[in-house]
């Protein structure tokens, strides 16, 4: 025998909650999702896009992948990615409450959600180490920071994110009900509430706390290498990844800290309904923002990275406004295809884009 779990907290397409003493009625939940997540989330799919594809195009077009730091860089966005592809089949899963896409896409779908989650995670993980490695063991990462070496840990990487999501592709089933089709996780019945602690608690650990305990210990040693030999390039160097982490945990935590409230909501306040729904409404909104981290990496990129932005800059001259120039009379064609015609990796040295 197997249970099914209220899945609100990953879309909320659940009418009610039979965990709560008494039937506890979440119809006005459904539809206040239904009003306003599916908008809020193509906005998301659309700017995450086409950044997340623009940071692919000018890693691949410029810098050809000869450097460790901008294979992880193209991994990261590739898991954006990843996590953006689902967002179409949970848009029409929240506006009709009913998941017609079957069982098997039920499971991959699940599954590839949170693979690009975890890969995102595990990618700003390698960014920080290889920081930490070029900043505090400069003369090591000389010989360990190879095109190679960074083929390797990313597929090692990818593996361990698909380890983390292997609960999804398991335990994700379609369930028929009167109202239609849901996409739900279904545990063993005598081990379910474990499962439900299981999958907040695996989050917040590989979310937060791992990020976190990489980040205090990378970013120790290299304030203390720093302030021995103050170097106004190796400050540079650090900029793009402090932000990207600091900017992951201002939107990632809340969500983080609703789902834990919301999975141990009868341990730690007893069954109300009001309160659950309460901590559902909560639990959206902070996944919307969540979510939203997905566009801002390449916001990141673009005004951070100096060098990146003359890349951009170079390929919207050439491929974009070069084009429109034959159609729109006003832009001076001549002077942006001379523009165009030289790329600003001729006279730039072999260094990351982004710094």
């Amino acid at each position: 025998m197997a249970t099914s779990l209220d899945t609100v907290e990953t879309f909320g397409t659940t009418p009610f909650n039979y965990e709560l003493g008494e039937l506890c009625r979440k119809g006005d939940i459904t539809a206040l999702i239904a009003k306003f997540l599916p908008p809020l989330y193509s906005l998301v799919f659309i700017v995450g896009l086409l950044g997340n594809v623009l940071v692919v195009v000018i890693l691949i077009k410029y810098r050809r992948l000869r450097i460790m730091t901008n294979i992880y860089l193209l991994n990261l966005a590739i898991s954006d990615l990843l996590f953006l592809f689902t967002l179409p089949f949970w848009i029409h899963y929240v506006m009709w409450s009913d998941w017609v896409f079957g069982h098997g896409m039920c499971k991959v779908i699940s599954g590839f959600y949170f693979t690009g989650l975890y890969g995102e995670i595990f990618f700003i993980i390698l960014l920080t180490i290889d920081r930490y490695l070029a900043i505090v063991h400069a003369v090591f990462a000389l010989r360990a920071r190879t095109v190679t070496f960074g083929v390797i840990t990313s597929i090692v990487t990818w593996g361990l994110a698909v380890l983390a999501a292997l609960p999804e592709f398991i335990f994700q089933e379609t369930e028929n009900v009167l109202q239609g089709s849901y996409c739900n996780p279904v545990y063993p019945e005598d081990g379910a509430q474990s499962w439900k602690h299981f999958y907040a608690l695996r989050i917040n650990i590989l979310v937060l706390a791992l990020p976190l305990l990489v980040m205090a210990i990378c970013y120790t040693g290299i304030i203390k290498t720093l302030l021995r030999c103050p170097n106004k390039k190796k400050y540079k160097a650090i900029r793009l990844i402090f932000v990207i982490m600091v900017v992951f945990f201002i939107f990632w935590t809340p969500y983080n800290l609703a789902l834990l409230l919301y999975t141990f909501q009868a341990t730690l306040f007893g069954y109300d309904c009001k309160q659950s729904k309460d901590l559902d409404l909560a639990l959206l909104v902070t996944q919307v923002i969540a979510y939203s981290h997905c566009c801002v990496n390449p916001v990141i990129y673009a005004f951070v990275g100096e060098r990146f932005r003359k890349y951009l800059h170079h390929f919207f001259h050439r491929h974009v406004l070069v084009y429109l120039s034959k159609y729109i009379p006003f832009l001076p064609s001549e002077k942006l295809e001379r523009t165009s015609s030289v790329s600003p990796s001729t006279a730039e040295p072999e260094l990351s884009i982004v710094f």
